[in-house]
């Protein structure tokens, strides 16, 4: 019963609420009972020697009692108290509220007899409030307690009410959140639950919203994975076939041309396998980096000479700005060097004829910053995000001779943020993309790549 997060949090509150409501009723309580405690003895004693004075003085003016009736019902009327006195016999001489007149004193009358005297003699004594039962103070303090429990009952169910209240908007969310899940669990990932606030319940509800979209993202690139794998290795499998049935029937010759083709497709479907692999030993942190001090610049002059002739061929204007020099980055120069080849390529592959391709080095801080730069055709807004995913294409009819298979963005960010640094990119329709990646130049030594 207690496990249910509500009615620990329905338990925890009034069990708060209880103890401080007790703790401060009971010492309201006492402190009220001693503070007018001491008020009503204080007044009695205050009012008590006033009139022990007074009667003394009448007593001594008259010599007696007789008369004494009328000072008294002054005295009542003045110190609003039923005063009574008695004389040495113990029979009431004097009583304010003129009911006790000739009767013997009741020992049951609350309040303390004081004695009066002329001199050293006893003339007589006085009651203050004589009355019989519970004495006034104490069915004040009876009146004041009750006052008490009533405020303390009230204030508990206010604070009943209230935990009730915060335990649904706190517990409400987690609710949520927990059918949520379940739902998840049972392969439903297009999950959402509303964010109701801004505290920490409303980030985790925004988390778990970036959550599910994200896996559910994930979830459809996995299964566009799966798909484009498939047919990238079914298109160059099908050719390949279909060349050695050509060879078996007697339809095709075996001269150099046929065995190009098959050996192109052949070298088509080793590279689409080696990506691959290359990519699940990124992603899965086996694989290693060779790691030393290299000037990025020599690194930058390689892969743009690997590209010089493509861009010759294509009519294109080949740029390189090294102003980083001889700065030298500790990391795997052969890796970098793929990243940057693997970058020039698409620059090349979608920049028109006349175009332009620019590659550039520079300092910044404690880093260098490579560019690859292009005019070509540029990426959509929308593709922005997930050009880095696996597989992904934003033109998707293109093939694998055209457009790849869309894993080398995606090892070139495995690559770079192997080596500690970051890869972005800039584009707009029409007017050309930038790639560009950050590596510092203080980094480790050789270690395996962390996925």
């Amino acid at each position: 019963m207690f496990r249910s997060l509500r009615l620990r949090l329905l338990g925890g509150f009034l069990l708060v609420v209880v103890v401080a409501v007790g703790v401060v009723a009971i010492l309201a309580s006492r402190a009220t009972s001693g503070q007018f405690q001491g008020y009503v003895q204080q007044r009695t004693e205050r009012n008590v020697g006033g009139l022990v004075r007074a009667l003394e003085g009448y007593y001594l003016d008259q010599g007696s009692w007789l008369g004494v009736q009328s000072v008294m019902e002054r005295l009542g009327q003045a110190s609003g108290d039923r005063i009574v006195l008695l004389d040495t016999t113990g029979k009431v001489v004097g009583d304010s509220g003129k009911t006790l007149l000739g009767q013997e004193a009741n020992p049951d009358w609350q309040g303390r007899p004081v004695p009066v005297r002329a001199g050293p003699i006893p003339i007589g004594t006085v009651y203050v409030n004589p009355l019989t039962g519970p004495p006034p103070e104490g069915s004040f303090l009876a009146s004041v307690n009750r006052s008490l429990i009533i405020g303390a009952g009230a204030a508990g169910l206010i604070a009943l009410l209230v935990t009730i209240a915060l335990s649904q908007r706190i517990v409400g969310p987690l609710e949520s959140l927990t059918k949520a899940v379940r739902q998840m669990e049972r392969g439903n990932l297009a999950q959402h639950v509303q964010v109701r606030s801004n505290d920490e319940v409303g980030e985790l509800a925004r988390a778990f919203n970036a959550m599910t979209e994200a896996l559910a993202r994930n979830e459809r690139l996995r299964q566009h994975m799966v798909s484009d794998a498939a047919h990238e290795l079914r298109t160059p499998l099908t050719n390949v076939r279909g060349y050695l049935e050509g060879l078996r029937d007697g339809v095709l010759e075996p001269d150099q041309e046929t065995l190009d083709a098959v050996y192109h497709e052949a070298e088509l479907l080793s590279r689409l396998v080696d990506d691959l692999q290359e990519l699940a030993l990124a992603e899965a942190g086996q694989l290693r980096l060779v790691r030393q001090p290299t000037p990025i610049a020599e690194i930058a002059e390689r892969a743009v000479g690997a590209v010089r002739a493509q861009t010759e061929a294509k009519g294109l204007r080949l740029k390189a700005d090294f102003a980083a020099g001889t700065a030298a980055v500790n990391v795997d120069a052969e890796r970098i060097g793929q990243v940057l080849r693997n970058l020039l390529n698409n620059a090349v592959a979608h920049t028109p004829e006349g175009g332009t391709v620019a590659v550039s080095t520079r300092r910044k801080g404690d880093a260098v910053e490579v560019s690859v730069a292009d005019t070509g055709v540029g990426i959509a807004p929308e593709d922005l995000p997930y050009v880095f995913e696996r597989f992904y294409r934003s033109d998707r009819s293109r093939s694998r001779a055209t457009g790849g298979a869309g894993l080398g963005l995606t090892i070139a960010k495995q690559i770079v943020e192997a080596h500690s640094g970051q890869i972005r990119v800039e584009s707009e329709l029409g007017q050309g993309t930038t790639f560009t990646f950050t590596l510092p130049m203080e980094d480790g030594h050789d270690h395996a790549l962390a996925s």
